[in-house]
């Protein structure tokens, strides 16, 4: 066996597609989707993720805004900043870039964020409203694991999904999505013992730990969905996932290559929920 390919470059642009269409549709309104993108410092990596963020944006007919601080911006200035884009009603999302320099609190800067400009899902606002199965805004990533899912025409009920990892980002959001789609969940983490017992009875897998070869051929059930969230460096310096890739194809059913895989799909959800924002803004101007 060998398994098909879960290709988040074409599934992404494709639903990049449906987002422009729509964002013409409320720029026709006279609403424009605008995000506002904040990086603190001078972190490589956050300079590159940033840049694409601001491309996607211009890409759909998105108005964006970037505002780039040097690393001695103090978490006051950061803060009255955030508190004038809530007000700003040409923004409809915020993204602060993390991580941030160690003098600025990240949870105090994510809860300064307007719920209904979160479109990174990180507020306790959106993670409450996705606990209790009510509308709110998604974390980019796992919504784009569970689009990727939904492509493969992918039946979750009463599957057994095993998610390793537990952060707010992605370990436990996704958790949370794959219950409310009716799989049942086991959350495996650093502590947790002989973590092959629980994915070899895993239907479907999500790896989301940043640690390569977490998930080896011999720990995966012929036939399973293998959705890699890990984003590393191999010994020659090139990208890979937390899932040995070559071996493992070789048992699962699907999985998703890193590059190509679930990165596109993030960035995508982001605007994704960028437009929800704005439509939501629309829909409250039509309210008499």
């Amino acid at each position: 066996m060998t398994a098909q390919l879960i290709n988040g470059n074409t599934l992404s642009a494709q639903i990049r597609q449906d987002i422009r269409a729509e964002a013409t549709k409320l720029s026709a309104q006279g609403l424009q989707p605008g995000l506002a993108v904040i990086l603190v410092g001078d972190n490589p990596a956050s300079q590159v993720y940033v840049r694409n963020k601001v491309k996607a944006c211009s890409d759909v007919g998105f108005h964006s805004v970037l505002e780039q601080y040097d690393v001695t911006l103090t978490e006051t200035e950061l803060l009255r900043r955030i508190i004038s884009l809530n007000q700003d009603p040409t923004i409809h999302g915020i993204l602060v870039q993390l991580p941030l320099p160690s003098h600025i609190d990240a949870n105090k800067v994510i809860e300064t964020i307007a719920p209904e400009k979160d479109v990174d899902g990180f507020h306790v606002h959106s993670a409450g409203a996705l606990m209790v199965g009510q509308p709110g805004f998604k974390p980019c990533t796992p919504y784009g694991c569970m689009k990727m899912l939904d492509s493969i025409g992918y039946d979750l009920k009463g599957k057994h999904a095993v998610v390793i990892g537990r952060s707010n980002i992605v370990g436990k959001p996704m958790a949370m999505l794959l219950l409310a789609a009716n799989a049942t969940v086991t959350i495996c983490h650093s502590s947790t013992r002989n973590l092959a017992e629980h994915t070899r009875q895993a239907d479907v897998i999500v790896a989301a730990v940043g640690k390569r070869n977490v998930v080896t051929a011999d720990m995966v059930k012929p036939g399973a969905v293998v959705i890699d969230v890990g984003m590393n460096r191999n010994d020659e310096g090139k990208l890979c996932g937390d899932v040995a890739f070559d071996s493992v194809r070789q048992v699962a059913g699907w999985i998703t290559p890193v590059p190509g895989g679930v990165g596109p799909m993030t960035i995508t959800m982001l605007l994704q929920n960028t437009l929800e924002a704005a439509q939501a803004v629309a829909a409250s101007r039509s309210i008499p």
